[in-house]
């Protein structure tokens, strides 16, 4: 693996969602750890890593007397996450930050860090985005689906910001089909990860199909 794949010390986002490349993510930020992160990151263009967690909340909580602890409750955190680059930036009122991202390319931990504020860094390893995969014939019913659905919401008149997927619709490929679908469906944050992970994305979509066949969806 090349060092051009590899970024070191990214700040980490921990978060009760997962991210998918292509993904839109809509965030309020007003915790000091974070205001910093993201200011920085906004300034200079650079992306952050989002990543599910496992134990612990999006907000620290205070849980003094833990021997060795730092007066806040524990946070751990899948290994694997997805760069996110702020798409829109704004500071409504002092303290609070509202942007929005796009899930950029997976990743994988290496090292991580807690810093003293209780911000997390790490050193990463970015993953191979999806191999371009057509939907084939067997698979078609959920793509056709998902173009329902966009339709729908167009002729609604959602306005772009309120829209929770974004163009270019690519309803001829697996992965984007299979991650969009991942976004919208109400399942578990855990199985939202594994299908995240998966390096295929024939599987992740013929998982999904699987999914939405059984709710009646894609039929």
């Amino acid at each position: 693996m090349s060092d051009a794949l590899t970024l070191f010390s990214l700040p980490l986002f921990p978060l009760g969602t997962v991210l998918y490349p292509g993904g839109l993510l809509p965030l309020r930020i007003f915790e000091v750890r974070y205001l910093d992160m993201i200011g920085k990151c906004q300034k200079n263009g650079a992306p952050f890593g989002v990543v599910s967690l496992t134990q612990g909340s999006e907000v620290r909580k205070a849980e003094p007397g833990k021997p060795g602890g730092d007066g806040f409750a524990h946070e751990d955190f899948n290994m694997v996450g997805t760069l996110a680059t702020i798409t829109e930036f704004s500071v409504p009122q002092p303290g609070l930050m509202t942007i929005r991202c796009a899930g950029a390319q997976r990743f994988r931990i290496s090292n991580r860090e807690k810093l003293r504020h209780g911000l997390w860094i790490a050193d990463v390893t970015r993953l191979d985005d999806d191999i371009s995969i057509k939907v084939p014939d067997d698979l078609q019913a959920s793509a056709n689906a998902l173009g329902k659905l966009i339709k729908s919401l167009q002729q609604r008149e959602v306005p772009n910001e309120q829209m929770p997927l974004t163009a270019p619709y690519r309803l001829d490929d697996c992965g984007w089909v299979a991650n969009r679908w991942c976004e919208l469906l109400p399942m578990p944050l855990e199985l939202k990860q594994r299908l995240m992970e998966l390096d295929n994305p024939l599987v992740r979509l013929e998982l999904i199909s699987d999914i939405l066949e059984r709710t009646g969806i894609a039929l």
